[in-house]
């Protein structure tokens, strides 16, 4: 935990997995400096760097001179910038070196073309590599857009990064019925993910890592909101939870441009909310 954080909710502080991770962390100075906020005066106990982020050697600074925030890779293959040249990956990316966003098209190439999964591998090799680089400790893994849900993008993640000592890894697994108790409908959409999720759980624990009973933020992304977080944490089950956010200081051009919708600064707010503090102190005892 971050030395102003909550106990682990439904575990104690020896568990590998932190409860409060922050998305995109490196993406821009503005999502930094947010993450760096919620962890000082907030909740917020991880993040999950893009170490090929444009602000990403700034957030290794700011993790540096915050030793409690754990830090974790956010791989990223999709919609996002990639370590290699695009001359060494160039099924992966375009000319400047970014993930597309089609999911399906990537989905599809990343299982069926070999020469596309040898090059995957590659780049999913080398932003291991970049995190091992940056003399931070490797918390924890998860993907940008939770491709790591795909099979071979899991397989992958899994088995490079026990190559370079990676613990835990989160597992998208939100239950509907927690949501539904929250106010959101359990769909056909959210009970397939949580259905296909065993098999990225099945893969983790194979290798021998962790990852946490639950995580919250798949119905909410973007939006979780202090009011919303309120009513989850009255609802969390036992175990252990992970809640993930993308908090900002402020909307950038980046974040307009990538997240257009998302509430960054909301998120960042219920982080840092004292009735958020008041409601895991209650709950735990």
């Amino acid at each position: 935990m971050g030395s102003k954080g909550p106990l682990p909710l439904g575990g104690s502080r020896a568990e590998p997995w932190p409860c409060f991770t922050a998305d995109d962390f490196g993406l821009s100075e503005a999502v930094n400096e947010g993450i760096e906020r919620a962890h000082r005066d907030g909740v917020l106990n991880a993040a999950s760097l893009m170490v090929a982020g444009a602000a990403a050697a700034d957030a290794v600074a700011r993790a540096k001179r915050n030793p409690g925030l754990r830090v974790g890779l956010h791989l990223v293959v999709i919609e996002g910038p990639a370590v290699l040249p695009p001359a060494e990956i160039s099924d992966l990316v375009d000319a400047r070196g970014w993930f597309p966003s089609d999911q399906l098209r990537l989905g599809v190439n990343y299982f069926f073309r070999p020469r596309v999964r040898r090059q995957l591998a590659a780049e999913i090799r080398a932003q291991f590599a970049a995190f091992a680089a940056t003399g931070l400790t490797l918390g924890h893994a998860d993907a940008h857009k939770h491709m790591h849900l795909h099979p071979t993008v899991g397989g992958l993640l899994v088995r490079i990064g026990r190559e370079f000592g990676l613990p835990a890894v989160r597992v998208p697994a939100e239950p509907p019925a927690v949501m539904a108790a929250c106010g959101v409908p359990a769909t056909l959409g959210a009970r397939a993910v949580l259905a296909w999720s065993r098999l990225l759980r099945w893969q983790v624990h194979r290798a021998g890592m962790a990852a946490p009973d639950a995580v919250f933020g798949l119905a909410w992304t973007g939006h979780m909101t202090e009011a919303r977080l309120l009513r989850l944490i009255a609802q969390l089950p036992d175990g252990q939870n992970e809640i993930y956010f993308h908090p900002a200081a402020r909307r950038d051009a980046t974040l307009a441009a990538l997240m257009p919708d998302y509430e960054h600064t909301a998120e960042l707010a219920a982080l840092c909310s004292p009735a958020v503090r008041a409601a895991l102190a209650l709950r735990a005892g």
